[in-house]
């Protein structure tokens, strides 16, 4: 049985561009980190979406920037590839 949607909007379509947001600390330097981390996990950044925020104390940073990806392994391994840096405390 398969399953598809009525909906060719519904869910990740692949390939694709996707937006990711790290943050972590804002002495960890993440606006250059994070998308050094994506293009060393192979992905295509999209450098002119980069975007970030300082919390309202300013001790923590949100980092938000697209990737391109072909599949939902791709898509997958962006996360895993930010997760795995000690100064990245959260993905969306």
């Amino acid at each position: 049985m398969e399953i598809k949607s009525d909906n060719p909007e519904h869910g990740f379509q692949f390939p694709g561009d996707f937006e990711i947001t790290a943050m972590g600390p804002a002495s960890a330097g993440l606006e250059v980190e994070v998308p050094n981390l994506l293009r060393a996990a192979g992905l295509t950044v999209l450098h002119e979406t980069l975007t970030s925020r300082p919390s309202s104390n300013g001790r923590f940073v949100s980092v938000r920037l697209s990737f391109r990806a072909n599949s939902r392994e791709e898509y997958e391994s962006a996360h895993a590839a930010l997760r795995e840096h000690p100064e990245v405390k959260w993905t969306l």
